[in-house]
């Protein structure tokens, strides 16, 4: 799940957390043994087939794969510094793609060919697949530590087709590959309260495209507190969020619907902001919540990392319990299913529950999910990486501890 916007109190804590300067993964983790995973996939995926007729030569087969794409996902290095790595389908070969001398916070996956966006040193630079021919595209030079939010270059991410980059900096601006060209299309604003010093009126970075690359998602951020919105790089319109709970629904790892007209968000925590679960309009940016995180019983509605899967189905995390105090952050939560509206049919699919998981990633066809669990209850960003599967096999350990986990091509 995504944490970088819990902390709203404290100033400037959502441009910070986007920033990721220094990771909080433990140092020289490495994947699971070779060994370890290999009997995993051959007891749980690898069916067996009879030998060849006679005189008959087999054809070459693929090893079968553990995943269903590339993973990458940021862990650290020797030196402690967090880097992007690769883990293939095959679920045990991995190659470090990254080696900064800095910790490498945001990052993107090109979904044509492979290749690589990150943020290092405050640079945005460009890496093939292999993680050959580094390229610095951006320069953002030194930030300034008081008002890091205007010269700070954050969270690059990739356009479907391969061609930009959108990136935060300064507010919301656009990389042509092609033309190696920044274009600023949002701008942030703020007010200077003197002294050096200037509080955020409202602060714009990209989140993720559309399936269909026509819409993509954009984080406001204030002086205490976020939202959403959803920006039409055609038209260079905004569309804001509207309805009852339009300006709270901020937080979570919202998805996008396979069709592109609508965006699910999930959110698990109860404090400065309400837990719920609700969907976005794509077109009208209009908000109906699915599920309010007060039940209006005493009780509370805790979901968490919603998926719309190509059946039509939504898979996310849940529980409906009565904490003992106002604040929660850990809810005893169970993997469910349900239709898209959240609630009818909804149904159990483990008996597993997941307090301590940092982080999600679900499978395309929702047949697991990767689920980054914490060592330690007061480490709130990546884990130990398991397989989670919505039917009853049983878990795959992949590896001890990352953070940021993405798909590759």
């Amino acid at each position: 799940m995504d944490t970088k916007l819990r902390f709203f109190s404290i100033f400037l804590a959502l441009t910070l957390a986007a920033l990721a300067c220094n990771s909080p993964l433990g140092g020289g983790e490495t994947p699971s043994s070779p060994d370890q995973v290999a009997t995993i996939v051959a007891s749980t995926l690898v069916a067996v087939t009879d030998a060849p007729p006679t005189g008959v030569t087999p054809e070459a087969e693929e090893p079968a794969a553990l995943l269903p794409h590339s993973l990458y996902y940021l862990g650290n290095d020797s030196a402690n510094l967090s880097q992007v790595f690769r883990m293939e389908r095959d679920g045990v070969t991995t190659r470090q793609l990254t080696f900064e001398t800095d910790s490498v916070g945001s990052y993107d996956i090109s979904p044509v060919d492979g290749s690589v966006v990150y943020v290092a040193g405050n640079q945005m630079i460009l890496i093939q697949a292999d993680g050959s021919g580094r390229r610095v595209l951006l320069d953002g030079g030194p930030m300034d530590e008081n008002n890091p939010f205007l010269t700070s270059i954050n969270s690059p991410v990739f356009s479907p087709d391969g061609r930009s980059i959108a990136y935060g900096r300064g507010g919301l601006s656009f990389y042509s590959l092609e033309t190696s060209a920044s274009n600023l299309v949002i701008e942030n604003q703020w007010d200077d309260v003197g002294g050096g010093l200037l509080v955020p009126r409202e602060l714009y970075w990209p989140e993720k495209y559309s399936p269909d690359g026509q819409k993509l998602l954009v984080s406001l951020g204030y002086y205490e507190g976020g939202s959403s919105a959803i920006y039409y790089p055609n038209g260079n319109a905004l569309v804001r969020l509207n309805g009852a709970d339009g300006a709270v629904v901020c937080c979570g790892d919202p998805i996008w619907s396979a069709d592109s007209t609508a965006l699910y968000s999930a959110y698990p925590y109860m404090g400065m902001f309400s837990a719920g679960l609700w969907r976005v309009d794509a077109s009208t940016g209009t908000v109906t919540t699915l599920l309010p995180g007060e039940a209006g019983d005493g009780t509370y509605n805790i979901p968490s990392d919603a998926y719309l899967a190509p059946d039509g189905q939504l898979y996310y995390f849940f529980v409906n319990f009565r904490p003992e105090q106002d604040f929660v952050q850990r809810a005893p939560m169970q993997l469910v299913r349900s239709a898209s509206d959240g609630v009818s049919g909804r149904t159990v699919l483990r008996p597993d529950t997941f307090e301590l998981m940092n982080e999600a990633l679900w499978a395309p066809d929702a047949r697991f999910v990767l689920v980054a669990f914490a060592p330690i209850a007061d480490i709130y960003a990546g884990g130990r990486v398991e397989i989670v599967y919505t039917d009853s096999r049983p878990n795959v350990s992949l590896i001890p501890f990352a953070q940021r986990l993405k798909w590759g091509p």
